[in-house]
């Protein structure tokens, strides 16, 4: 069997790798370019205690890369919490606000009610004379 010329790629049983399409000297197993969705999942099995070592030779990436993706993967994590609770905080506090409308709304209705009810209308404003 040829070992594959120029223009010929040998074969997966002659041991040869299958041409890559950019030319890249690298196996075509990990991306060229790392997605957030692969930096998370990099991160992801960091965190659940895989070797920094293991994991950077098999996704090609050096571990310091991979230190830095994980460090600004819970640095990003703990901004989330902190801007979810600010955003949660004026949440509350705005719905709050609109009970407490609601509310006055509804006991100024209900005191309008029980005086029309009693053939004497709530008066809005008084004459001055």
């Amino acid at each position: 069997m040829s070992k594959g010329g120029f223009g010929q790629a040998p074969s997966p049983a002659e041991g040869g790798r299958r041409p890559s399409e950019a030319g890249e000297g690298a196996s075509n197993s990990r991306p060229q370019r790392f997605w957030p969705k692969h930096k998370t999942e990099a991160v992801l099995r960091l965190l659940r205690g895989e070797d920094m070592e293991f994991l950077s030779r098999e996704l090609g990436v050096p571990a310091a890369t991979l230190s830095k993706w994980r460090d600004v993967f819970l640095a990003a994590g703990a901004e989330a919490f902190k801007t979810r609770s600010a955003q949660v905080e004026a949440e509350v506090q705005r719905l709050n606000a609109k009970i407490g409308e609601q509310t006055m709304e509804n006991e100024l209705l209900r005191e309008k009610i029980v005086r029309m009810e009693q053939g004497r209308p709530l008066a809005w404003s008084r004459s001055k004379k």
